[in-house]
């Protein structure tokens, strides 16, 4: 079995070593690196500029810690981006080096569909080499989405790529949109002393999220002195001397020196020969796919970003997985019943499943349980008390049908849930299990207490 992979991201090295693992012969077509926009420009990148931002934010409070420091600390931006860089670096040859002692190939170059036998590749110098393929699937990801009317110039227009690489710490910052991305960049500047202003069409931030989720970040936006404009937009933008002029759909004029462009992700479905197979596409650009990650031409897939839905690394993951099991001739089906999710803003934000008026919107009667962080000994000791923990359960069965977490390590404490909803657990046998003390995954057990009305640290309402 020969199967070629248009894409290295997070969808299709993962496919790669899948089919590798299951005897395919793998060929992986890839125009920039490995690891797609998730390991060079996206999830990698950010998380690793954050920790630094974070760090440096952490300095502010050692006396609280007890700990004097004589002198004073200030942001070093180009060591932070050489550790970005670095960071970035192994993790690439460490894909590399994955397909190396598979055997799977990699071809550098701009991949196109010639039929569903064969793909063809225009490399750097311009010359062409054609692959033949028994299976094909698709993983060419997305990119930054432009608006038409104020283009990038990577210099004060910026898309969140161009936001990684950027040489110094602006001044002044007019991020426009304030989903996951915007979110997260908004929370970075601002810890290194950027001034930052946020507008969102949408009547709230991140709403994507469950509306408490919105208004906790809501407030600790006003604590780091984000400003937050919602249900504004952005008209028009003139270039002057020493930054941009912006007109706001509320009538408000200010002037920045650089605006991030967040308004979400374009699907890279264009220029690939989809036409020519007569591949499906939505209204979107998302190649339409069943849920086996088949296209509707019979032994070409699709997976991740290119397919529409949350765009996530681990979903395109698990998409690829699905996809080299079908095309080695097994029978999986990919399941988006539990799929987590993590928005790295300070704090973190975690979800999975329904959020609660999705609960609604199904006509699901639920009980909730939470927890507030500030309740827990280990959020006070580690001085992380801003965030609460809330499970969402179906009042008939008590079958977990979602949870929401704002607060320290988020990201990580999401996946107990995960696996409990993967499981069919109880919100009541996650009561019922002992969690270690002092930890802040006990919040996660004083919610599902709570769903119950049964949490041993709330007060008597």
């Amino acid at each position: 079995m020969r199967i070629v992979i248009l894409g290295g991201g997070p969808g299709g090295y993962v496919a790669a070593l899948k089919g590798a693992q299951l005897g395919a012969g793998i060929t992986v077509v890839e125009n920039e690196e490995v690891g797609g926009t998730c390991l060079n420009w996206g999830c990698i990148p950010t998380k690793t500029l954050i920790a630094s931002a974070e760090m440096f934010e952490k300095t502010k409070d050692l006396a609280a810690f007890g700990i004097d420091l004589s002198g004073s600390v200030s942001p070093n931006l180009a060591k932070m981006m050489e550790r970005k860089d670095k960071v970035v670096s192994i993790q690439v040859k460490g894909i590399r080096a994955l397909f190396k002692s598979w055997g799977v190939v990699l071809v550098e170059g701009r991949g196109t569909l010639l039929s569903p036998t064969e793909v063809e590749v225009e490399k750097e110098d311009g010359t062409k080499e054609r692959i033949e393929a028994d299976r094909i699937i698709i993983a060419t990801g997305s990119r930054p989405a432009e608006i038409p009317a104020f283009p990038f110039d990577r210099e004060t227009v910026l898309s969140s790529d161009d936001a990684v690489v950027i040489r110094e710490i602006p001044r002044t910052l007019l991020i426009v949109g304030a989903g996951v991305i915007g979110s997260e960049f908004a929370c970075i500047f601002s810890e290194l002393g950027t001034a930052v202003t946020m507008v969102e069409v949408m009547p709230r931030a991140v709403m994507t999220e469950d509306s408490e989720i919105s208004e906790l970040l809501e407030r600790e936006f006003k604590k780091k002195k984000i400003r937050l404009l919602t249900g504004t937009g952005v008209t028009k933008i003139e270039h002057e001397d020493g930054g941009i002029r912006a007109s706001l759909s509320n009538g408000e004029e200010m002037v920045t020196e650089k605006v991030l462009v967040s308004i979400g992700r374009a699907l890279n479905s264009r220029g690939i020969g989809l036409e020519a197979l007569g591949i499906e596409k939505g209204k979107k650009g998302e190649i339409v796919v069943n849920g086996k990650m088949e296209t509707n031409v019979k032994g070409i897939y699709a997976v991740g970003d290119v397919v529409g839905g949350p765009l996530l690394a681990h979903k395109a993951s698990r998409e690829g997985i699905v996809a080299a099991c079908n095309a080695c001739g097994n029978d999986v089906t990919m399941d988006y019943s539990v799929v987590p999710a993590a928005i790295f803003t300070s704090p973190e934000i975690a979800s999975v499943g329904l959020r609660e008026h999705e609960a609604e919107e199904k006509g699901v009667a639920v009980r909730i349980g939470r927890c507030q962080y500030r309740t827990l000994g280990k959020a006070h000791a580690i001085a992380e008390i801003s965030g609460f923990f809330k499970i969402i359960a179906d009042r008939q069965t008590d079958r977990i049908l979602g949870a929401h977490i704002m607060g320290a390590h988020a990201s990580d404490l999401i996946h107990e849930v995960a696996v409990a909803m993967q499981a069919g657990v109880k919100a009541r046998e996650i009561a019922e299990t002992i969690h270690a003390h002092p930890t802040l995954s006990e919040g996660l057990k004083e919610a599902a207490e709570d769903v119950h009305g049964e949490a041993i640290h709330a007060l008597k309402k």
